[in-house]
């Protein structure tokens, strides 16, 4: 058994280089919720010391609120904003000679794409612009994931260790109680579960099937690093094999 296990990293959080030895995946804040472009460099300066697989990680243009506010944009807009924050990390990977390898949206973006069909098609059509061989992460059984496949993209189905389920699978929004899982314990044992068993248990105490391709890992939360840790160590002791 295996499951890759991403961060988001190039945010301003203190722990990106440990975090970097415990992940298989880095996702790169383009800019426009978070870092700039020497920002950019050095985060894929360093993922490409370890052989980690790199990806964009576009956001809506809201770095007030760290892409966190929802907007509504035109599909046009959205796919021009797409282009141009992929295509400059893309540029900045291939100038240090490495490849590119996914592509996840941010914050509001995503969580917005993971219900919203035609907003999830405008992202697929911008990675699918830039480079047709990027695989697109989403949340388990969302929309962005059904779309990514409809460009014939890959997709890839992403489950997050440290939040909170409803019982639709979508996930518990920050400003609501059960949002965040605090508890290390807690997170690792129902991550080892989603990998296991294909299951979470919601807020509400329903069973909720899912897929977990790929793990979230949060790299700016104030335990992000001991998380890490523990998680990355639980799921070798468990026999599953961390990869992108």
């Amino acid at each position: 058994m295996r499951v890759d296990l991403n961060a988001d990293l190039g945010e301003g959080a203190p722990d990106d280089a440990e975090l970097l030895a415990l992940v298989s995946a880095a996702n790169v804040a383009c800019g426009w919720h978070a870092g700039d472009a020497r920002q950019m460099q050095a985060t894929v300066a360093a993922a490409l010391a370890r052989g980690i697989a790199i990806g964009a990680h576009p956001s809506y243009p809201d770095r007030d609120n760290f892409g966190r506010r929802e907007m509504k944009l035109s599909a046009a807009d959205v796919r021009a904003d797409l282009i141009y924050q992929i295509g400059a990390l893309d540029a900045l990977v291939r100038a240090q000679g490495g490849e590119l390898h996914h592509v996840k949206p941010h914050g509001a973006l995503y969580n917005q794409a993971a219900r919203d069909p035609a907003l999830a098609d405008a992202i697929a059509a911008a990675v699918l612009d830039v480079n047709p061989s990027l695989a697109l992460y989403g949340l388990a059984g969302s929309e962005l994931l059904r779309a990514a496949e409809r460009a014939g993209l890959r997709a890839v189905s992403e489950v997050f260790a440290d939040r909170g389920y409803r019982a639709d699978g979508s996930l518990v929004p920050r400003a609501q109680p059960g949002a965040l899982i605090a508890d290390v314990d807690e997170a690792v044992a129902r991550t080892l579960r989603m990998v296991r068993e294909g299951v979470v248990v919601a807020v509400g105490g329903e069973t909720v099937p899912l897929v977990a391709q790929t793990i979230c890992l949060h790299g700016d939360g104030p335990h992000a690093l001991a998380f890490a840790r523990a998680l990355h160590a639980a799921l070798v002791g468990a026999g599953v094999r961390v990869t992108a």
